[in-house]
């Protein structure tokens, strides 16, 4: 298992480990902000105790990598990016990311997925990250493909919402594409 890294920089945010200080801000996160929990297919809510169990798991589960997104502007905790189900006999990973519904459509998210790409690949020495996005997340299914990764296929109404079902977008990158966009910027 690698080492664990505190922070991993970037221009506009850097990710660092999640705190107990965070506790209130994910609680609230998780719970209130409709936009995400759509978006997301987050259907359960969470007590303080949960989340605060969650954050206090870090760094004792080696199946995930959890990072809060940090603005460097004022260090203002914007959502949180995971890598999970971690499978290091296949070098292999799922990838999950939120971001609070006032901090979206400025680019953390998609500086958030690079960062995280890299220490995936890099650090973790994964070949394979994969992904599912719900349809009505077309915004999100965009960053993905913009950072590298390719659809896969198609996952058929495996999400209820509302009294209606909707489709997930298998999409996944590897580790030679992700370097090759990357030297290519």
């Amino acid at each position: 298992m690698a080492m664990p890294i505190k922070y991993l920089l970037g221009n506009k945010i850097y990710l660092r480990s999640l705190e107990q200080t965070d506790v209130e801000f994910m609680h609230q996160f998780v719970n209130n902000d409709v936009e995400a929990r759509r978006l997301t297919g987050t259907q359960n809510c969470f007590t303080l105790a949960q989340i605060e169990a969650y954050i206090g798991s870090q760094g004792h589960d080696d199946s995930r990598v959890v990072f809060g997104i940090v603005r460097h502007e004022d260090d203002q905790m914007v959502g949180e990016v995971v890598l999970n189900d971690i499978d290091r006999n296949n070098r292999s990973a799922n990838f999950r990311i939120a971001i609070s519904d006032p901090f979206t459509g400025q680019g953390y998210g998609t500086e958030a997925t690079r960062l995280m790409l890299d220490y995936g690949f890099g650090m973790l020495n994964l070949h394979r990250i994969e992904l599912d996005v719900y349809t009505i997340n077309e915004r999100a299914a965009h960053v993905y493909e913009k950072v590298g990764f390719k659809r896969e296929g198609v996952k058929r109404q495996n999400w209820y919402f509302n009294h209606q079902y909707y489709d997930s977008i298998v999409m996944s990158v590897l580790e030679n594409e992700f370097r090759a966009m990357k030297t290519t910027k």
